[in-house]
């Protein structure tokens, strides 16, 4: 036998039923729950950067729990449902696919030629802009639409490819590791200084800069810095196993020694 949506559905309505339910899924609400959702994303994207692909079921079924709780607690303040979530999504897809349902309908066939990938960007940024519009009792602004909870590098990625779609970059990545520069300098003056409260707004600018740069470079900063996350795993579980087999503790070695193992580690590839 396999279980279904509606399976999962139901299983989720036990789960926050009053009478017998699951006490730590009943004291959950929306804001709670906030911070498994981005666990069980981040666990989908390592998960695939690892091409774990014997566990990548599992955890999509874990982010799709996610969507289930919300629905649930949407449907329990009689807000919305899991279905209506569904018909939302479907309805704003066909909208922004006119390229495949020219229609305006699931049932809908294209028969023109097909656009190309510029084509279909151009008019999928436009519909966005058009849905901003739509906001009530709000002027459309071109920064609009960007989640203030997303982490902060892939935020300042996204605010940096909003201005730039309206001519506020650099043409070229050269001015960009100036502008690195700068904000080194200024890091500089507000380390010597002793301000604290400087030192982290200029560590930000300069935080800020380097997505610019990656985005210049075609890089994904986040992915990137995942990449660097993981590759200092390696190395510094490396150095861990040699201190661990040896007789000494780790305060026992100076830095110099550690660094050694590290830069052997980084020779093996890891």
């Amino acid at each position: 036998m396999s279980y279904t949506l509606d399976d999962l559905k139901s299983l989720m309505a036990r789960l926050r039923d009053p009478e017998d339910g699951c006490p730590w899924d009943l004291k959950q609400d929306f804001a709670s729950i906030v911070p498994h959702t981005l666990e069980e994303a981040y666990e989908v994207a390592d998960t695939i950067e690892r091409q774990d692909w014997d566990h990548l079921q599992g955890e999509l079924g874990d982010l799709l729990f996610q969507v289930i709780f919300y629905a649930r607690l949407a449907e329990e303040e009689q807000r919305f449902g899991f279905d209506d979530i569904v018909d939302t999504l479907v309805t704003k897809l066909i909208r922004r696919h006119p390229h495949v349902f020219p229609e305006g309908t699931l049932a809908s066939r294209r028969s023109a030629a097909p656009l190309n990938e510029q084509q279909i960007k151009e008019t999928w940024e436009a519909i966005k802009a058009d849905e901003r519009g739509e906001k009530p009792h709000q002027e459309p602004r071109v920064l609009d639409d960007i989640p203030m909870a997303l982490p902060a590098l892939n935020r300042a990625e996204k605010l940096q490819k909003r201005a730039a779609r309206v001519g506020f970059d650099w043409g070229d990545v050269l001015p960009v590791l100036d502008k690195i520069e700068e904000e080194i300098a200024e890091l500089r003056e507000a380390i010597a200084a002793g301000d604290q409260l400087e030192m982290e707004h200029e560590l930000g600018d300069l935080l800020f800069a380097q997505v610019n740069l990656a985005r210049h470079m075609g890089v994904n900063p986040e992915t990137s810095l995942r990449y660097t996350n993981q590759k200092f795993t390696n190395r510094f579980n490396y150095i861990e196993d040699q201190v661990t087999g040896s007789s000494k503790d780790w305060q026992d070695y100076t830095l110099d020694e550690l660094d050694h193992w590290w830069n052997e580690a980084k020779r093996k590839g890891l």
